[in-house]
């Protein structure tokens, strides 16, 4: 495996691994506030992140490099409402495509098109997830501080998770 390739992915997987910190933390305060259907929401989103987060240390154990396990920071835990809590997540999906895209152009440049392949499901999969950040942020943003509509939302919420067949 072509070493900053290698390193590059290892990266990957320290923000695979933050992302389901942050997530699970997020899961944390939800349940807290007794925000259940967010908190299942985040709870799935760590999972889906820790998911990302062992394929790639496959990929890069299979192809002959050596997967590096992270250390991470504590997680941020302290939100003061619910629309602060989708921002950092559209955010932390937005910063995870742009590391993404500097793989896949690291890929190019060193034309190493067996990871820039392996990579595209992990694009799509930013697309995807990017989109259901946007739209529960959008409707959190339409809701305002009504509490009637956060607790339609939070009923509601998991009506917009991403397909679990789309995750695999």
């Amino acid at each position: 495996m072509i070493p900053e390739i290698e390193k590059s992915l290892n990266d990957q997987v320290q923000y695979e691994a933050k992302a389901s910190a942050q997530y699970l933390s997020m899961a944390c305060w939800a349940d807290v506030n007794g925000y259940n259907g967010i908190a299942d929401f985040f709870y799935t989103q760590s999972e889906e992140e820790r998911v990302h987060m062992t394929k790639l240390v496959k990929f890069i154990n299979e192809r002959n490099g050596e997967a590096v396990i992270p250390a991470i920071d504590k997680p941020r835990n302290d939100f003061k409402s619910l629309r602060e809590l989708f921002e950092i997540f559209l955010e932390s999906e937005e910063f995870v495509t742009a590391q993404i895209n500097n793989v896949i152009f690291q890929c190019l440049e060193h034309k190493d098109y067996n990871v820039h392949n392996f990579m595209q499901w992990y694009v799509a999969e930013q697309l995807e997830e990017e989109a259901v950040a946007r739209t529960l942020l959008d409707k959190l943003k339409i809701i305002g501080d009504d509490k009637s509509g956060h607790y339609l939302f939070d009923r509601d919420i998991n009506t917009f998770q991403i397909s679990n067949s789309q995750q695999e």
